[in-house]
Formats: structure tokens, C-alpha cells, sequence
């Protein structure tokens, strides 16, 4: 982040005043205190049918975690079998928050009634800021293999959950990518990592949100606002998150709630291990949820459900 002009112009003012009074600025390195993100605890995802009978597993939002402000929910779909996924999600609403879409491996076609269309592809995303209100699908657009993916809802605020609908369908090129030791992968979708930046335009919850693909055991560590809440996500393998000689091992399936502090460190214990990793800034506001309408009072959920009804979801004002 480029120094705000009033600051360029407060250091300058510093300077030159010592400079005046025959005192020399000091040349001593500022001193930033590193505080190791620690796993305050962990929970295995929950098996859930969604959509026309999508298996799932849920972490976040299932009645041990309700929610994770600002994120209201996590789902991960993992599964070879089309029995398990190919019905997909017909038609459905949202309104007062973001969809995230993170694809893994496989293909889902997306749909809405503002005439919006596209295809999210493995190693690719989607964030759909839903706003004051959407009606769209979500469906494999593949009949065999592997579906492997999550969706994440990142809440909005009270300013802004009735703000116009926004996508950007982001393919596995727009994302900032990295290498890591012995071949293994850090992808950006949202925030900065190892020197490359995710395309997600600006957020009011200033979130970062990446997939890391561990080769080895050379441990990871990432800055991450202090004020922000963190939590990580492994999909494959086993690792160890937190400080040296104290981390704590996330096995496959298990998210991980992160502690408070400014770095968060992560080392592979198997030979691959796969994470999702995000971090955003809380909102600190009322929560009330009612399936896909998430605002900040009852009286305007009953707003949503009846714009619902009458057909006016998506242009309600």
C-alpha cells in the first residue's frame, strides 16, 4: 500500500524540524513485533445434503460454528461419484452477501436471473457479490470424475447489502500464482502472497484468499492483519500450523481456527498436503440468517422472503 500524502508530508515536516534544531533523524530500523498465529481449535467438517441432493461436508455454519465473522459459511464438495453431485443447485436466491466459489478439479456452470453465465473451472473462482438480491443456478457441467471445490460466504455490511449484484469469474490464469519449495504452489484469489497479489477487486471486509499446494516439509508463513479473523482449511495431506515446537497438526477434512497475532506459519507433515487459507476483517454486527438471506435484522429477512415471493428479488432497492 502506497504512504497516504499526509503522511509523506508529516515525515517530511519530522525531518526538516530536526534538521533545524541541529538534531540528525534517526537512522535506527523501526522494530515490528512478529506474532505467530496459534490454532485455538479445529473441527471436522459435517455431511450435509444441499441443492437437489448434493453431498457435502460443512464447516463453517454447521451448529458447532455457526459462523466465523465475517464468514458465514464453508461447504467442500469431494467426490468422484455422480450420484453425489451431479443434480446440482437449480435455481436459488441469495441476498445480503458474497459467494465465493474456489474449484479444485472439475467444471460447474453457473446461471442467474440478471443473464449472467459462465464456467468455473478447476484451479479457477468465482466471487459473486449477491447485494440486494440474486435468483441463480450452480451445476456440474460434467458427468464423470472428480468434483472437488468449496463455496464460502463472506458477509457484507449493513451499507452495503443492498449495494447492485457484481461477479468477477476468475480462470486459473487471472489468478496471482507462485512457486513454492520442490514444486508446490501458492494460488492468490483474494490478498498477497509471497510477492504476487490476487485479482479480487477491493472488499469492504479486506479479505485473502488462497489454495496452497505443500511439496514438502519447508514451512509457509504469511502476514496477516492482526485485527483480522483466520482460519485454515486442509483438503489433502496433514500439516502442522502455528509456531515451531508448538503448532498443532490439521489433518484432511479439519478447519482450522486461527488465533490472534500477524503471521500465520504452516509446514507439511506428509510428503503433499493441500490448504485453504483465508483471513478478513469482522464486521462486528448482528448476524440474522435465514437459509440464503443473510442481513442484519428479522424484519429484513421478511423484506428478502417477500421480494422473493413477488419476483422482485433482484431489483429490490
Amino acid at each position: 500500500m502506497k504512504p497516504a500524502r499526509r503522511d509523506i508530508l508529516t515525515g517530511s515536516a519530522a525531518v526538516a524540524a530536526a534538521a533545524l534544531l541541529g538534531c540528525r533523524a534517526s537512522s535506527a530500523p523501526a522494530v515490528v513485533s512478529v506474532s505467530q498465529r496459534r490454532v485455538l481449535h479445529t473441527l471436522p467438517g459435517m455431511p450435509t445434503l444441499e441443492g437437489a441432493g448434493v453431498r457435502l461436508t460443512r464447516a463453517i455454519g454447521q451448529p458447532a460454528l455457526r459462523n466465523l465473522d465475517p464468514f458465514i459459511l464453508l461447504d467442500r464438495i469431494h467426490s468422484d461419484d455422480p450420484d453425489a453431485y451431479a443434480r446440482g443447485f437449480p435455481d436459488h436466491p441469495h441476498r445480503g452477501f458474497e459467494t465465493v466459489t474456489v474449484m479444485l478439479d472439475g467444471r460447474m456452470r453457473h446461471k442467474d436471473s440478471r443473464g449472467n453465465h459462465g464456467l468455473i473451472t478447476g484451479r479457477g473462482a468465482q466471487w459473486m457479490t449477491a447485494g440486494r438480491g440474486i435468483v441463480h443456478s450452480e451445476m456440474p457441467e460434467q458427468e464423470q470424475g472428480m468434483l472437488h471445490g468449496f463455496q464460502l460466504w463472506v458477509n457484507l455490511p449493513a451499507r452495503e447489502k443492498m449495494c447492485p449484484q457484481y461477479y468477477q469469474d476468475l480462470a486459473p490464469a487471472q489468478l496471482g500464482e507462485a512457486a513454492l519449495s520442490a514444486g508446490g504452489r501458492v494460488r492468490v484469489i483474494a490478498g498477497h502472497a509471497n510477492g504476487v497479489a490476487g485479482p479480487l477487486r477491493d472488499r469492504p471486509t479486506e479479505p485473502s484468499l488462497m489454495t496452497l499446494d505443500l511439496a514438502d516439509d519447508a514451512p509457509f508463513e504469511l502476514e496477516v492483519p492482526a485485527a483480522h479473523t483466520a482460519f485454515a482449511f486442509v483438503y489433502a495431506g496433514s500439516v502442522d500450523i502455528g509456531p515451531e515446537g508448538s503448532a498443532t497438526r490439521v489433518t484432511d477434512g479439519t478447519l482450522a481456527v486461527l488465533g490472534e497475532g500477524n503471521r500465520v506459519r504452516l509446514r507439511a507433515l506428509d510428503q503433499a498436503a493441500g490448504v485453504l487459507l483465508a483471513a478478513a476483517r469482522p464486521l462486528h454486527e448482528s448476524i440474522v440468517q435465514h437459509g440464503p438471506f443473510v442481513m442484519n435484522t428479522e424484519e429484513e429477512i421478511q423484506r428478502a422472503f417477500a421480494d422473493y415471493r413477488a419476483g422482485v428479488l433482484d431489483r429490490g432497492g
